[in-house]
């Protein structure tokens, strides 16, 4: 019986991020997760599938993957792959003094698969943070920043067809959104994470609005909805258990709640 879901670390302890090459022998993975890194795949070659939590995606290249510290993946792939894959930590976009740079990461992170064009560049970007990555020179991290921040924004123009377009107020909800995806309990109630932004529920909501015109509580629904059915998809926990898991005192209101917003319930999503 499965009662949690896999973690894999592929991070390195002394580094912020880190950009190798995409493991030719990678082919079939089970499904796991990484608590404490944002993960970007780039795939220049390869066919098959690739899951994340419980969306499965055509591995169509070029193409490229993002992966939060939250999200369950796996991979499932019919032919050999190549590409790069960018692990980037908390404390790297801690560092970053760059507001135009924590946008931009907030702007790819709330996708998890697009198309790309004009791939010689992103070949190119990639390249050189590899080789800046490798250096020991104490001035890497300006140099890294300034490529990953040319890299995103390059993702993010050729690409563009697949984009809605919205102008990103980076602050409160960057904030918000690293709260919610810290691997923490979750509370079901905005006023607490207001109250951990030093701001109001009706300003925390405006700021959503704003940013992805949602409210606040649609986007910790969005979370809540997308844990309960990891862990009904990847776990044997009662759906009791993940009601309280999930900050629900009534496994009733839980039912009604993850009904509301699926159109089915939690027994009838787990038994698809």
């Amino acid at each position: 019986m499965t009662f949690q879901i896999n973690i894999k670390d592929k991070s390195e302890t002394d580094k912020l991020i880190k950009i190798t090459l995409f493991k030719k022998e990678i082919r079939k993975t089970e499904p796991h997760k990484h608590n404490n890194y944002f993960e970007i795949i780039y795939l220049s070659k390869g066919s098959g599938t690739h899951a994340i939590d419980y969306t499965k995606y055509k591995v169509q290249p070029p193409v490229i993957f993002f992966v939060r510290k939250e999200q369950v993946h796996y991979w499932d792939l019919r032919t050999v792959p190549e590409g790069y894959v960018l692990i980037l930590k908390k404390g790297f976009i801690d560092k970053s003094l760059d507001v135009e740079l924590k946008a931009l990461l907030t702007k790819v992170s709330s996708f998890s698969s697009l198309q790309v064009k004009d791939t010689s560049t992103i070949n190119q970007l990639f390249q050189l943070l590899t080789k800046e990555n490798d250096t020991t020179n104490e001035n890497r991290f300006p140099v890294v920043e300034g490529l990953l921040k040319a890299l995103l924004a390059k993702i993010l123009e050729v690409a563009k067809p697949l984009i809605n377009n919205v102008k990103v107020k980076a602050d409160i909800f960057q904030s918000f959104m690293e709260l919610l995806s810290q691997n923490k309990e979750i509370k079901n109630n905005v006023a607490y994470y207001a109250g951990l932004l030093n701001t109001t529920p009706q300003n925390l909501n405006a700021v959503c609005r704003k940013a992805v015109n949602q409210s606040a509580a649609e986007v910790l629904a969005e979370l809540i909805i997308s844990e309960a059915k990891r862990l009904l998809i990847y776990t044997d926990n009662t759906v009791s258990e993940i009601s309280f898991a999930l900050d629900f005192n009534d496994p009733s209101h839980f039912v009604k709640y993850f009904k509301r917003y699926t159109g089915y319930t939690p027994q009838t999503f787990r038994s698809q």
